[in-house]
């Protein structure tokens, strides 16, 4: 049977709002719902690829940004482009460098044209435009290229975030003028703050672009996590029904499954391994601190439902032992444990939605975490 081509889109089986998909690209099928480990600069921080292909990795995402710093987008596809840099054989989501708009507003300058920014390493200037933005992520080969846009702070005034939308909106344009790479998705992104009118607006005219997916971008800045999950809950499911949907740098498992139930397809946050490096681990039981004095003697497994290296060989006395003794493996350990998580709960949320028990299955989730103090 001959390969989909990539842009495919099949949903499976929807479940209230929440839904079963599959994209097709050019390094592999994704199967939705899919949480995406985040591979800043070419590397899922203390995992190697074989690690995650183990841990059921079916894509990661890389940033335009540094990679364009360091080592240079020009001498990766020198390489042979990211994939053969990286040594990862299957789809890589990269995003624009529109989040760096947002995260480092005090070294940039926004314009008409472009970005200007005093880069983080060595305060030189870069100027960062929708056109230099495709062409980076073009020649990085990615397969899913994530659209230039500017991302406002909460709070912002409505006149900014308007302003801000038409901007993104002008430069989504460029960005569809630019994309030429076949075998490259290109995703539009909706901006619109927290004002359900201007999202819906903005979602209207990035889907009028026919483009092969869509992303929700601007949350998880700042703003009270209930307006968040109300925004996700009124918007998310009435992005187009027939293209992916993508929800930007969320978050915690409780945010995720929020934004399954209201029809999202796709995520991806640096959370699960930045708070692993902290001694923080999420498991079905709950959220646990393993720096705490209670784990200095305990010989159980950190989460009996996982089954994962990390919890398969060692107890949480030994993970406490590594963690407060600064060594290396406590971090590679944490992480490994966190993805496994994160990634068996899509896949468990997947398969609930293709079995009709979804409801029960976020029932489940939200019980057994213990909502009021351990999910966040």
């Amino acid at each position: 049977m001959a390969a989909l081509s990539p842009g495919t889109f099949k949903v499976s089986k929807k479940d209230g709002h929440a839904r079963a998909a599959t994209l097709y690209t050019g390094h592999g099928q994704i199967d939705t719902p899919i949480f995406m480990p985040v591979g800043t600069k070419a590397t899922v921080k203390g995992m190697t690829p074989d690690d995650l292909k183990s841990l059921k990795a079916q894509v990661i995402l890389s940033n335009t940004y540094h990679l364009h710093l360091r080592p240079g987008e020009k001498l990766i596809k020198e390489l042979g482009g990211l994939h053969k840099f990286m040594n990862w054989n299957l789809p890589i989501l990269t995003d624009s460098g529109g989040f760096q708009v947002f995260s480092l507003a005090s070294l940039r300058k926004i314009t008409e044209e472009g970005v200007t920014f005093r880069n983080h390493i060595d305060g030189q200037e870069c100027f960062l435009t929708p056109e230099k933005s495709m062409e980076i992520q073009m020649d990085l080969g990615a397969d899913i290229i994530m659209a230039f846009d500017e991302c406002p702070a909460y709070p912002t005034e409505e006149k900014q975030i308007i302003e801000s939308m038409e901007l993104t909106h002008r430069w989504l344009k460029r960005c569809k003028n630019t994309m030429t790479r076949e075998g490259s998705l290109l995703f539009g992104i909706a901006q619109g703050g927290l004002s359900y009118d201007t999202r819906m607006k903005s979602l209207e005219a990035v889907a009028a672009l026919d483009l092969p997916g869509y992303a929700l971008g601007g949350l998880s800045v700042g703003e009270p996590i209930p307006l968040m999950h109300k925004m996700l809950e009124k918007v998310a499911h009435q992005m187009p029904s027939e293209k992916p949907r993508y929800v930007m740098g969320i978050g915690t498992p409780l945010d995720i499954l929020k934004a399954i139930d209201s029809g999202v397809d796709m995520f991806d946050c640096v959370l699960p391994t930045r708070v692993a490096r902290n001694g923080t681990l999420y498991t079905w039981q709950g959220k646990i601190n393993i720096k705490k004095e209670e784990f200095k003697n305990d010989s159980s497994p950190l989460d009996p439902e996982c089954g994962c290296y990390t919890c398969s060989h060692f107890s949480k006395a030994y993970l406490r032992h590594l963690y407060m003794s600064g060594e290396i493996l406590s971090s590679r350990l944490n992480s490994l444990h966190n993805l496994t998580f994160y990634l068996d709960l899509t896949a468990r949320a997947r398969n609930a939605i293709l079995e009709g028990k979804w409801t029960e299955f976020q029932t489940m989730c939200i019980k057994k975490w213990h909502l009021s103090k351990d999910i966040r």
